[in-house]
């Protein structure tokens, strides 16, 4: 039998080809001529593997696969995403989206150099932290603040700080487990700490944090279980009461908070998550707590308290591995100044503005999106009905946001054929199947993408 590998072309024959040629224009050539090698590398594999004969494409098919699978590899991984899910903090989505102002100091401050480290005043070098400090402490009443690139790394710095080779007391209903198998008990193991588990999971008195100190504690951690709620026989013990115990024994305590809210979050109906300022005003040494949740801004972990306990934990080594970035402190600073407004539900943090959207507002703009898309051909049923976001990242997971949604029932495809090709468009659209539509609310949709998702909607309704 002939073999039907003994007609393909070569590397240099395809790029010598229309489609190739035209790659090479926009793509580096080696780049061209390694996927040219990859694809008949693949060929060969999948002919030598095959039972029956198969059939061979020709020189312009290969040519025009090549070049297709080039210009789909060329598309960015991080791409814009118009989120229809209804939670506000999406993990998978970059969690907080940033304001205009966050946005517009980035730009300015990454385009070229900056003050990072240079105290402009006198010439000297200063502390990039300088950029935020100021403003941490004026919202939260803070003495001191550092900034490091996300609340773990917040967690597991100041641990290895103030507690290295020491115990850190904490009570066993608050050794949490987040998303990315993050677990506190590992965090501590690798700070360097040994954990010293006090209570039981629903019950934990001050007794049993007075019983665990000893000569080998370092401090005592209070950590807010934010993604889970136990309900029924439990107590727990107070940051207050925490603090008695730690400064009667000459401990710091630690208070991680987790989401981080700077505001009461009780006036968009949510509650239960503590403010920072309050920690502070109940006398914790140190306060631990996310930039790009319940803040709204960049990624980053956030460090405040006393002044002694911060900068003992600034002057660490792995300080100098977990520091941010001039965009991180740019947009974090930008975002802060926010938080300066008297309306904070006018303000341009793009996460309290969402929390602010009244029912009606939302409602308002579901309906004038199904009046675009209602009468297409490719949709048997557009729906406005009322339905329930979440504050996601870990926050509140038992409370709802009253919301309402588009409910896109498909006419020739199915409704996982829709949802895979909004997911796949310019900007990607994401939103949740329940009942075999696609639901979209309309709440996480920023405004401003309103008619980009009627555009996309369009296409898909109308062919």
């Amino acid at each position: 039998m002939p073999n039907p590998l003994r007609n393909l072309p070569s590397v240099n024959q395809l790029l010598e080809s229309e489609p190739l040629k035209k790659m090479v224009e926009t793509v580096n050539h080696n780049v061209v001529a390694d996927g040219v090698r990859t694809f008949l590398d693949d060929l060969r594999k999948q002919a030598s593997k095959a039972t029956e004969e198969m059939s061979i494409p020709t020189a312009s098919e290969i040519a025009t696969r090549v070049a297709d699978w080039l210009e789909q590899s060329e598309q960015p991984v991080l791409r814009p995403v118009i989120n229809g899910t209804g939670i506000l903090l999406h993990t998978g989505l970059g969690r907080a989206p940033l304001g205009g102002p966050a946005i517009e100091a980035v730009a300015d401050i990454s385009g070229g150099y900056a003050s990072v480290e240079l105290d402009l005043a006198t010439g000297n070098r200063g502390q990039r932290i300088q950029a935020v400090e100021g403003i941490l402490c004026e919202l939260t009443g803070a003495e001191a603040a550092a900034v490091v690139n996300n609340n773990a790394a917040a967690t597991m710095l100041t641990l290895a700080a103030l507690a290295a080779g020491q115990e850190v007391v904490v009570s066993r209903g608050e050794l949490i487990e987040i998303g990315g198998s993050y677990r506190l008990p590992d965090v501590m193991h690798c700070s360097g700490c040994r954990l010293r588990e006090v209570g039981t999971t629903n019950k934990t008195h001050p007794a049993d944090y007075e019983n665990a100190i000893g000569e080998d504690t370092g401090a005592l951690l209070k950590v807010h279980p934010s993604n889970f709620k136990v309900v029924g026989f439990s107590s727990s013990v107070s940051l207050a009461e925490m603090v008695q115990i730690g400064h009667r024994n000459n401990l710091p305590v630690i208070d991680d908070v987790g989401s981080g809210a700077l505001i009461d979050f009780s006036r968009f109906g949510l509650t239960d998550e503590p403010v920072v300022s309050e920690s502070i005003n109940q006398g914790a040494d140190v306060v631990l707590f996310s930039g790009d949740k319940l803040v709204g801004g960049p990624q980053c972990g956030i460090i405040v308290g006393k002044k002694k306990y911060v900068q003992q934990i600034v002057r660490h080594p792995l300080m100098r591995a977990m520091r941010v970035g001039k965009m991180t402190l740019a947009a974090l600073k930008a975002t802060l100044v926010g938080y300066r407004k008297q309306d904070l539900d006018a303000c341009e943090i793009p996460l309290l503005r969402m929390l602010s959207l009244s029912s009606e507002n939302l409602k308002l703009r579901a309906d004038k999106i199904a009046e675009q898309i209602g009468h297409l051909p490719g949709f048997s049923a557009v729906a406005v009905e009322p339905c329930q976001s979440m504050l996601g990242g870990g926050s509140v997971p038992a409370q709802q946001i009253e919301s309402w949604c588009l409910a896109l029932e498909p006419e020739a495809i199915s409704v996982d054929n829709l949802a895979d090709r909004l997911r796949q468009g310019d900007p990607a659209v994401i939103g949740r199947i329940q009942n075999d539509r696609l639901v979209l609310d309309v709440r996480t949709i920023q405004p401003k993408h309103d008619i980009e998702l009627i555009r996309l909607l369009t296409e898909l309704g109308g062919g």
